[in-house]
């Protein structure tokens, strides 16, 4: 007992923590709180729930419907996960902003695999306006607008995700970065100013002027008559002097442009692979998102389906046959333990219950041609059990159709039945064959 109060009280630290962190809009770091908190008592309700709250609040709607489902797994009743997933399905339109919200952002990864930055801006400039607690998308819109040189307009973006979340990793490492661009663009323009003025002292005053540019023009013509002077003077020898020169001064300065040009494209390529490897990181993301949407949707759906049944099963008002096709609505993977017993319990029974009356009925219409009606009911049957009596349903089911004509579908079960069941046909024909020798 004192190892399990510690651990629930470990919980219940975290939980707060958690929850702090939560108010002032630590994100990233309620997260991890609550993950701990969940790893010492994972039937924690509060911090389940309020790890929903807090994807549901970074737009990180799919994450925050498998949370509550599955606190509403743990406590059916007075549970307040049920009004959270209540309210999200009931509100249409605001559920098919943020699906349209993330369709945008998914287009918008293609347009940058494709070079195609400026259709990207304008899909995740749509995807913010319509699901505004969409950070992923604040983000990849800030990185965009960094890689086009628009830095204003990623200063303000990165602005709004840093408000949606103040600690995410991703936010601070571009903010960074923008800083240093910055103070790089800051350095360089004061190296420019600096090159293009004169700073000399007069008495305790400094003075900064533009540099004269009829100076620069009166050295430049000097130099360039003594140079006429000297090739008219020793035309020969000069020649000989400096034209190795000049051959050497231009092979050093092709030589430095190949190396700067080089190191250039260097820089692109890398610039190019982060960018890369950032899009993948979000694109996985957004799969994994969409692919928690599309799980929670589904356990909603089971949860309810199966509760109705359940009630209508203890109640004993509803026939087998439509239990049976709501219980076939059902998907299993997406329930919890309890729930897939639940299902296994009132499957079990309501299938074989109405698998035997299909089958009975099967026979009667065979028995009297009805090979049409023999069709429908075993067709039923191989959706609740394919293997039903051991083939014996499958093979009646093939012999239907054969006697009726359907060559085609009756060849298909016939293939099926010796796959599944290799010795059925074998053992009803040598059946088949005992009757008729005891009758001769």
């Amino acid at each position: 007992m004192e190892y399990a109060q510690k651990l629930v009280y470990q919980s219940n630290y975290w939980y707060n923590d958690g929850l702090k962190r939560a108010k002032i809009r630590d994100m990233s770091g309620a997260v991890a709180s609550l993950k701990k908190s969940l790893q010492y008592n994972r039937e924690n309700i509060a911090a389940r729930n309020l790890l929903g709250l807090v994807y549901y609040g970074r737009g990180e709607v799919g994450e925050a419907l498998v949370e509550w489902i599955i606190s509403k797994n743990f406590r059916s009743h007075e549970n307040i996960a049920a009004y959270y997933i209540r309210k999200v399905r009931e509100n249409a339109a605001e559920l098919e902003a943020m699906n349209q919200a993330i369709r945008r952002y998914n287009q918008s990864l293609v347009y940058c695999e494709q070079n195609g930055e400026d259709l990207a801006i304008i899909q995740l400039k749509k995807a913010v306006a319509a699901h505004p607690s969409f950070l992923k998308a604040y983000q990849l819109l800030a990185l965009l607008y960094l890689h086009t040189e628009q830095y204003g307009k990623a200063r303000q973006v990165l602005r709004e995700a840093h408000k949606l979340d103040t600690t995410n990793d991703i936010t601070l490492r571009y903010m960074h970065e923008m800083k240093q661009l910055r103070k790089s663009r800051t350095a360089r323009s004061r190296r420019e100013e600096k090159s293009q003025t004169i700073t000399y002292q007069v008495g305790n005053e400094t003075i900064i002027q533009p540099a004269p540019a009829g100076m620069k023009d009166s050295a430049g013509r000097a130099t360039v008559l003594n140079i006429a002077i000297g090739i008219l003077v020793g035309a020969a020898v000069v020649w000989f002097l400096i034209m190795p020169a000049v051959t050497r001064s231009n092979s050093a300065k092709t030589n430095r442009q190949v190396t700067e040009f080089s190191d250039r494209i260097a820089a692109q390529e890398s610039q190019i692979g982060a960018l890369k490897t950032e899009l993948d990181t979000y694109r996985t993301a957004s799969e994994e998102a969409e692919s928690a949407k599309q799980t929670a949707e589904s356990s909603v759906d089971s949860y309810e389906i199966l509760m109705q049944v359940y009630s209508h099963y203890l109640a004993n008002d509803m026939s087998d046959a439509d239990m049976a096709g709501e219980l076939l609505k059902i998907n299993p993977d997406a329930l919890g333990d309890v729930g897939k017993k639940r299902y296994e319990a009132i499957r079990s029974e309501v299938f074989e219950r109405y698998g035997a009356a299909l089958y009975y009925l099967a026979q009667e219409n065979y028995s009297v041609a009805n090979y049409a009606d023999a069709i429908t009911n075993l067709t039923r049957l191989m959706q609740l059990d394919e293997g039903y009596g051991d083939g014996q349903a499958m093979l009646l089911l093939a012999d239907s159709y054969k006697a009726g004509g359907d060559s085609k579908n009756a060849d298909i079960w016939y293939d099926r039945l010796d796959q599944n069941f290799p010795d059925v046909r074998k053992s009803n024909e040598a059946d088949e064959e005992g009757q008729k020798t005891q009758e001769n």
